[in-house]
């Protein structure tokens, strides 16, 4: 059958000139955060050029008024200045601040806020719980592919933890509620490590005071489906790192890390039954992070239990993210938050064709073709479901973005930059096949000794990785040129052949060149799925 010309996925465009910097301040009860982004208006997503944490600890607060301390208003200030002159280093237009619950709650926060405005000249939010829940919300929304599947976020903060029940549309429920690690800490742990009388009244106090969020999220979930559950921030992101680290290969990213409650629940056991000063001796941990990971920890295995969820996912993106997104929704970069979620690996993809110098046309005609290849070609050269589609198409617009670092043996270059770079809305299972996809487009085949293939851990992995890398090496032998000259291919495929006739750009046009390199791959298909592959050109 003849193929169009090219894929809607490939459509994307984008031109520096269309840059825009702005900054991101989360103001929390534990950490004090900045983010500077670059933001595409035209691929209308956004690039992260600096990340900023300081443990400002606004959350220990006086126990007898509840307000700042004088040190923790100074810890504050001091970090607000420097991340301010950080911000206006990179020439942002504007610097988005927000403050959470320590400083909402607090009887002097909004005298420490217009000490901030007075003195720093930034204008703080001082934000509520469900404000706080769709920034939250937003910026998953912005790192992660929610597909069909409704997802249940959880934030748990020093103050605060937030349940948000959301689609790829919209927020379907925002909760937040009045329980968090420093917090827990502050109130409740006298004793470390924590004796069973009160972990079980821990676990009891943080099941009483969630149990309304939980049953709002559970009024909202239709019949039929099953949420997947998404944790983040600093209490998910340690015990995801401790997590990790028993893994056989662990990972380089926690963002779409899978973590079991049973893994989870391993983790807690290790970290109650530790001291304060042992705890500070994990390298994972630093000594602020130390000192709250339990009661933190308990929020999580807790959550777990009521919602009956056995696994979750970590995402990096939250609140400040959210920020960025907010800021580009209110000054009409986005059109809506589906506009966003729905072009978010496309987009993703994109950037790193931009950030590695790729020549998008011609990644772009790569990658039609390999999709070409791909859709009729099915039951023959792949058995695919479906998943593999998508990460032929990234796969394709990044294989040569080795060239950036060398010619020779560019493929293991492109290996190298695609598995290190960032590929949001992909988990971290997708990310490694999308290299190891990219990895195998040329040269020699997968071998067992290879960096790329013992990466994939799973059988089902490798064969998706085997059969797109094999279409992808078809499609880029087509790649000869500068300029286009194979304008559509008609691909025929039964159970001994596969029949590839190519059509020329113009009426006439030498495409010997083209056909000698596929049919270079002759060998190399027959090895690899037993048919012939035969080449001709349109007459």
């Amino acid at each position: 059958m003849l193929a169009a010309d090219a894929d809607p996925q490939v459509a994307i465009q984008s031109t520096t000139s269309a840059l825009r910097r702005v900054a991101a301040i989360d103001i929390g009860t534990n950490s004090t955060h900045l983010l500077v982004a670059s933001v595409d208006a035209t691929l209308k997503t956004f690039r992260i050029i600096q990340a900023e944490k300081s443990t400002t600890r606004l959350g220990e607060r006086d126990p007898e008024t509840g307000a700042l301390s004088d040190e923790a208003i100074q810890r504050g200030f001091e970090t607000l200045r420097r991340f301010r002159d950080l911000a206006h280093s990179h020439q942002v237009e504007q610097i988005m601040t927000a403050a959470t619950s320590a400083v909402r709650e607090a009887p002097n926060g909004r005298d420490f806020l217009r000490l901030v405005k007075e003195e720093l000249g930034l204008d703080v939010d001082l934000i509520s719980g469900p404000e706080e829940a769709r920034l939250i919300y937003l910026g998953v929304l912005s790192g992660m592919s929610f597909g069909d599947r409704p997802h249940l976020l959880l934030d748990i903060g020093g103050g605060s933890t937030e349940l948000i029940l959301a689609d790829g549309r919209d927020a379907r429920a925002l909760t937040s509620t009045r329980v968090g690690a420093v917090r827990l800490q502050r109130d409740f742990v006298k004793d470390d490590p924590i004796p069973p009388n009160r972990r079980a009244f821990l676990q009891a106090f943080i099941q009483g005071s969630l149990e309304p969020a939980v049953d709002k999220v559970r009024r909202r979930i239709k019949p039929g489906e099953t949420p997947v559950l998404v944790a983040t921030s600093g209490t998910a992101m340690a015990i995801g790192t401790l997590a990790a680290q028993e893994d056989v290969r662990p990972p380089l990213k926690l963002h779409g890390y899978r973590l079991t409650r049973q893994r989870l629940d391993t983790v807690v056991e290790k970290l109650i039954a530790l001291t304060p000063a042992q705890r500070r001796e994990l390298s994972s941990l630093n000594e602020r992070r130390a000192e709250i990971i339990v009661p933190g920890a308990l929020i999580l295995q807790t959550t777990m239990q009521m919602l009956g969820a056995e696994e979750l996912l970590l995402s990096e993106r939250a609140l400040r993210e959210g920020l960025i997104v907010d800021w580009m929704l209110r000054h009409g970069l986005l059109e809506d938050r589906f506009s966003f979620q729905s072009s978010i690996r496309q987009r993703t993809v994109i950037h790193q064709v931009q950030r590695f110098a790729v020549n998008q046309k011609r990644a772009e005609r790569v990658a039609a073709h390999a999709l070409t290849l791909y859709d009729y070609s099915k039951g023959v050269m792949h058995n695919d479901d479906g998943q593999g589609r998508d990460l032929l198409w990234a796969a394709a617009m990044l294989h040569a973005c080795g060239q950036h670092i060398n010619l020779s043996a560019y493929h293991k270059h492109s290996w190298y930059l695609i598995r290190h770079g960032e590929l949001l809305g992909y988990s971290e299972a997708e990310h490694l096949m999308v290299a190891a996809i990219a990895r195998y487009h040329r040269r020699s085949l997968p071998k067992k000794r290879h960096e790329s293939w013992q990466a994939l851990q799973h059988r089902q992995n490798r064969r998706v990785v085997n059969e797109m890398a094999l279409l992808l090496r078809l499609a880029a032998a087509l790649d000869r040129r500068p300029e286009p000259v194979v304008s559509s291919l008609r691909v025929q495929a039964s159970a001994s052949a596969l029949e590839i006739e190519l059509h020329s750009e113009r009426l006439n046009q030498n495409l010997s060149l083209e056909k000698w390199s596929l049919e270079s791959c002759i060998d190399v298909v027959r090895d690899a799925v037993g048919v012939t592959l035969k080449v001709k050109v349109q007459d």
